[in-house]
């Protein structure tokens, strides 16, 4: 009887998991609604259309460089004035974006950008948050549930792009108008959350691993270099997608729908992703969403119909969710709670670190590799293989590596 219990703990945990779905759902929508409008207008604004990819970039390097501020912040005030001050990024973002696009300004739009991506670093946290006051058994399903709060950001944000990016005479000014509201509206969830402050470290309270033994255990190594790969490469497949959907001969609205239908793939699995972490390991899940990334290159260098970039996008959806759901249940078991704001802020300042990378490389690849769309499609594809590679070797490595009993 008590092994079907539910832990007293984990009704909190569900509440809070509810909030964080919602939201996943409602301020995550401004995600898809930026990367699928962000190449494009960045390729209006900017004189030369390598740097198209750019306002992406800028997201990507602002989450990065204020992933570990961000982190401290919620060690020491508590995850809802993170998430707060993530949602006033979003919303300060917007506006300086809008700003940028109606004086047509470039480097105005460049750092409306680079302030939305506090936003992006505190979503990045929502994950985090779930796992925070789930027990062990519900943790794996929570992060999943909380992950499936994408779903309707994937069904909400391009469906926005669609209805707002011509309301205004100057394009997409419309869509970050809506961001704004995005965020202002969004952020009244988190006065429902129930996550405790992290209570204050007496002086002889362990002080845990430094940052470099911790990169070093194995188990926490190999979650990092598997989120990162996991999300870089996405990235790096996904902000390119619009600049090919159009450049290959379809319409603003295909790639919308195209976004749309990756996104949906990026959280469906997410409902069962936890549950299949515990039935079958978490290293396994892990190999899979690999070996789907790479399927989704192989679709992608089949060819540039419509129905190819669908598939390809779905895969690499797909691919991401395994890959970045189990890389993050793998990390969030592998440290101590007084070790969580130093290891969660540097596991995402090395994960966006490496989307910043695959982002700048993105819209290099794309347009100044070739030239044709299809040429720079094909050469964006190309470039997944080495690092899937380097994933999948450190996921063997531990897998095949004796075990220490004493290993975090």
């Amino acid at each position: 009887m008590s092994d079907v219990t539910v832990p007293p703990t984990d009704s909190r945990a569900k509440r809070n998991v509810t909030v964080l779905v919602l939201a996943q759902a409602i301020l995550g929508a401004q995600m898809p609604m930026i990367f699928t409008i962000g190449g494009l207008a960045g390729q209006s604004l900017a004189s030369n259309a390598c740097f198209a990819t750019l306002p992406i970039s800028l997201i990507v390097l602002g989450s990065m460089l204020s992933a570990t501020p961000v982190s401290a912040l919620m060690q020491r005030y508590g995850r809802r004035a993170g998430f707060f001050v993530g949602a006033g990024a979003g919303a300060l973002g917007g506006m300086v974006g809008a700003y940028g696009l109606y004086i047509a300004s470039f480097p105005i739009f460049l750092l409306g950008s680079l302030i939305t991506g506090t936003y992006m670093s505190a979503q990045g946290f929502y994950r985090f948050a779930a796992a925070d006051t789930a027990s062990d058994a519900f943790r794996p399903k929570a992060i999943s549930y909380v992950m499936a709060g994408g779903l309707l950001s994937a069904v909400i944000g391009p469906q926005l792009v669609k209805a707002t990016s011509d309301a205004f005479v100057v394009p997409f000014l419309g869509a970050y108008a809506a961001v704004v509201a995005i965020n202002v509206i969004g952020a009244l969830l988190f006065l429902f959350l129930d996550i405790p402050r992290p209570p204050r470290p007496s002086e002889d309270a362990p002080k845990g691993r430094t940052r470099w033994e911790l990169l070093t255990t194995p188990r926490i190594a190999v979650a990092v270099i598997c989120g990162t790969v996991s999300y870089a490469l996405m990235n790096l497949v996904m902000t390119s997608t619009p600049l090919a959907v159009v450049g290959c001969g379809f319409e603003t609205g295909d790639a919308a729908n195209v976004v749309t239908a990756h996104v949906l793939a990026m959280f469906a699995p997410s409902f069962f992703t936890g549950h299949l972490i515990a039935r079958f390991g978490v290293e396994k899940i892990m190999a899979l969403g690999l070996m789907i990334l790479a399927g989704a290159g192989v679709v992608g260098l089949s060819g540039v119909e419509l129905e190819q970039f669908f598939a390809a996008l779905v895969l690499l959806g797909l691919g991401w969710n395994f890959g970045f759901i189990g890389a993050t249940s793998m990390l969030a078991g592998a440290h101590e709670p007084h070790e969580r704001g130093r290891m969660q802020g540097l596991n995402d300042l090395i994960v966006f670190g490496g989307v910043t990378f695959a982002s700048l490389a993105s819209g290099g690849l794309m347009n100044c590799s070739g030239g044709s769309a299809q040429q720079g499609w094909t050469a964006v594809n190309l470039a997944m293989a080495p690092f899937l590679v380097l994933a999948g070797g450190a996921l063997i490595w531990l897998v095949l590596r004796p075990r220490d009993t004493a290993e975090a």
